[in-house]
């Protein structure tokens, strides 16, 4: 007996079908049957279906003498299945990589539950992918199972049947089954979930949803959608045969309403000749079921009146609204004539020479090498004003309470945009306001540069999409200093930004901790983030790829390289920070967090404590392998599309001919790496010290501070005293103490 028998109906689908079936068949969970059912198909569906069942008995087909529809194609299907649970996917959809198996282990550890709902990803036609937007309803319940009284958000998610798994026996026990008609998942779904004493959440997203561009019935023109009547009928039907349902009748009273209404404000949905028919059968069959104690506040107020009326606040709704636009685009425009007005007139008085207004990664927080040039300044010249541009109120929490900031396009921001005589950044500031004579702006940038950048983007037209190249020169042209870690990055930036800047070769201040970094500095994160003691901290940290549309790929089964691991290894993720809004923690590594299968750090502000606190880096192209480099520890460079990344994105060296350590180009050599113990051997350490005396050159523990003495303060005779602040045990120290300020300004 199979754990899942995934029964895929199928009509009219064949330049689909096939990456569908094989989003099933080559999953790494393989206890599972498919039973396809060709729903009478008129095109090449069936004789798909039978090439897979030919070439692999876990496919079974059963063909259809005439098209049924969806919803009984998919009833034709159950009798047949044989496994644990059903799980029903559509033939145009797919399943992510891992779904399978993820599936496999939430229904163990929950117990087997009635119903398991998992996660979904909407993908478009032109390729572009969205998560679910409600998908924090499905963390909200990972603990355990509920009921949906327990948890009534879980009746807000969309009621469809493909999102979820279904124990067998429920299923047969209550005799649900599906009803022909357009809409035949609304009276499968609500039945089922509100039946169900046992429900578990997955927060991962399991399947890929297809946006047709053609092809959707539900996004049609027709008379189809006055099917939702009948398929609500049957929903309050199944309410009336189970008294023990019976206190969700206003619920779904609410919900019935606010569906139809839903459907008839959508423009391409029904043809306007039935809009008003559609009204009239709706507010008819509101007021028939209407519960003594039914909800009829917001929109579905709208079905207690007429047709005309309805028409009538439709209408008033939308001409409030573009009067609300209209009036809203004139006060901003009033306001920001107020505010330049305002801000012109403080570009008439002397810059503050005491005044640094600071912004990073666009006015994120206090982070980077800005940070780490604030806080210096703080400790050594405390009559200088350091202001924060930080985007909103929730990022300016996170500050400490005694660091001031402002939120950008404020009149308060632009007064001190126009008074400040330094700021820092590593992100261009924008080019309102103008920059004024006599103020100075240092660029930190993120990192030392492996992939192109800026001009050298022009002929990488994949990898500029949507960066304006001239306009983002143009930005930079407010430069006057620009820092770098090493003669590569002074090359590359003086190439790239074709602008009039002076490199100072400081050295990256966010790596003064690296460099000085001390045994036990990482102890405190490690204890946050649960590292056993004595562990040996694994830090994965990939980047995003040019050549796919949302920048993320997965490169391997993370589940499985923490398996591969030797115990006594804890492997740490830290996606790209573009990354950690989108879909790709949803795909699994969420879930494996939540597990303790590994640690999810994205979330981490301070990328530094990472760092400090593992043991090795695993990167592919990641610029953090050269700030790690300076604490001496072991890199893993995994280089498994170098072709493909430097094809789209270009790269100014081969980082797996001048590698910072071993590099593998397959997932088995990764994983023999580490269960050989090669990843820390001799070569690994030779590799390491020829990366990290050509690309930590400049990194000698004192950059923050020769950024505050030497471009703020002016002090270009200052020189580093070495007894101040030794180097610890085991770091670089590459700078001459004898540098001067002078000495490391490098005219461009």
């Amino acid at each position: 007996m199979p754990r899942l028998s995934i029964i895929v109906p199928c009509f009219k689908v064949q330049g689909f079908l096939r990456e569908c079936l094989d989003s099933v068949l080559t999953q790494s969970f393989a206890d599972v049957e498919v039973i396809a059912v060709d729903d009478c198909s008129p095109d090449g569906s069936g004789a798909i279906l039978d090439e897979y069942a030919a070439r692999d008995p876990r496919v079974r087909v059963l063909h259809l003498p005439e098209n049924v529809g969806l919803g009984r194609a998919r009833n034709a299907g159950m009798p047949l299945a044989t496994g644990d649970f059903l799980f029903f996917l559509d033939s145009d959809d797919t399943l992510t990589p891992g779904a399978l198996r993820a599936i496999a282990d939430r229904l163990e550890e929950t117990g087997d539950p009635d119903v398991l709902v998992f996660d979904y990803a909407r993908t478009y036609w032109w390729g572009g992918t969205r998560r679910n937007v409600l998908a924090a309803v499905l963390a909200e319940a990972r603990s355990g199972t509920f009921t949906a009284a327990e948890h009534p958000r879980i009746l807000d998610l969309l009621m469809v049947v493909w999102n979820k798994a279904y124990r067998r026996g429920f299923v047969e026990e209550h005799g649900f089954a599906f009803p022909p008609g357009y809409y035949e998942d609304t009276p499968w779904t609500f039945p089922v979930l509100l039946t169900a004493r046992r429900i578990a959440t997955l927060d991962r997203i399991c399947l890929y949803y297809r946006q047709r561009r053609q092809g959707n019935i539900l996004s049609t023109t027709s008379r189809k959608h006055f099917d939702i009547h009948d398929q609500y009928e049957r929903v309050l039907a199944h309410i009336d045969s189970r008294p023990e349902l019976a206190s969700w009748r206003p619920f779904l009273h609410r919900k019935m309403g606010e569906h139809c209404l839903d459907i008839l404000a959508k423009p391409d949905r029904l043809p306007p000749s039935d809009k008003a028919e559609f009204f009239r059968r709706t507010a008819r069959m509101f007021r028939a079921h209407r519960p003594p104690d039914a909800d009829t506040s917001g929109q579905v107020r709208m079905l207690e009146g007429g047709w005309a009326a309805y028409r009538v606040r439709r209408q008033a709704g939308r001409a409030g609204r573009e009067l609300g636009r209209r009036a809203l685009r004139v006060r901003r425009a009033a306001a920001g004539r107020v505010k330049g007005g305002w801000a012109a007139l403080h570009t008439r008085r002397t810059l503050d020479q005491d005044l640094v207004l600071y912004s990073a990664f666009s006015h994120r927080g206090m982070l980077g090498d800005p940070a780490a040039v604030h806080r210096k300044a703080r400790e050594i010249a405390p009559h200088l004003r350091g202001v924060w541009v930080v985007g909103d109120r929730e990022q300016a929490a996170l500050l400490p309470p005694d660091v001031e900031y402002v939120l950008p396009g404020t009149l308060r921001h632009r007064q001190l945009a126009a008074r400040a005589a330094f700021f820092v950044n590593n992100v261009n500031w924008p080019s309102v306001p103008a920059k004024r004579p006599g103020s100075t702006h240092i660029h930190t940038h993120q990192g030392t540069p492996l992939k192109f950048m800026a001009a050298d983007l022009l002929g990488k037209p994949g990898a500029r999409h949507g960066v304006d190249v001239p306009g983002l020169l143009k930005r930079a042209d407010r430069w006057d200093h620009s820092l770098v870690a090493n003669r590569h990055s002074e090359l590359v930036w003086e190439r790239a930004y074709p602008c009039r800047f002076t490199s100072a070769r400081t050295g990256s201040p966010r790596n003064d901790v690296l460099v000085t970094a001390r045994a036990d500095d990482g102890a405190a994160l490690r204890d946050r983030l649960g590292i056993p003691p004595g562990h040996t901290m694994v830090l994965y940290a990939p980047t995003r790829r040019d050549y796919r549309r949302g920048g993320h790929v997965e490169r391997f089964d993370l589940a499985r390289f923490a398996a591969d691991l030797d115990e006594g290894h804890t492997l740490v993720v830290r996606l790209h920070p573009s990354l950690a809004t989108g879909p790709a923690r949803g795909l699994g590594l969420a879930e494996l967090h939540r597990r303790g299968v590994l640690v999810d750090a994205t979330d981490e502000p301070h990328v530094e404590e990472l760092m400090l606190a593992s043991d090795v880096l695993v990167t592919d192209y990641s610029a953090l392998m050269f700030d790690y480099a300076n604490l001496d520890r072991p890199i893993v460079v995994h280089a498994d599309d170098w072709d493909a990344y430097t094809a789209s994105r270009g790269a100014y060296f081969d980082i797996t001919a001048e590698p910072p350590g071993h590099v593998s180009r397959t997932y088995e050599e990764l994983a023999r790496l580490f269960t050989s113990g090669d990843w820390r051997d001799a070569e690994s350490a030779r590799l390491r010290t020829g990366f990290r005396e050509r690309f930590c050159e400049f990194d000698d523990g004192w950059a923050a501070e020769r950024v505050v003495r030497t471009l703020i303060l002016g002090d270009k005779e200052w020189t580093p005293d070495p007894a101040a602040a030794p180097a610890a045990p085991g770091t670089v120290a590459h700078l001459p103490a004898q540098a001067s300020g002078r000495d490391l300004l490098a005219p461009s």
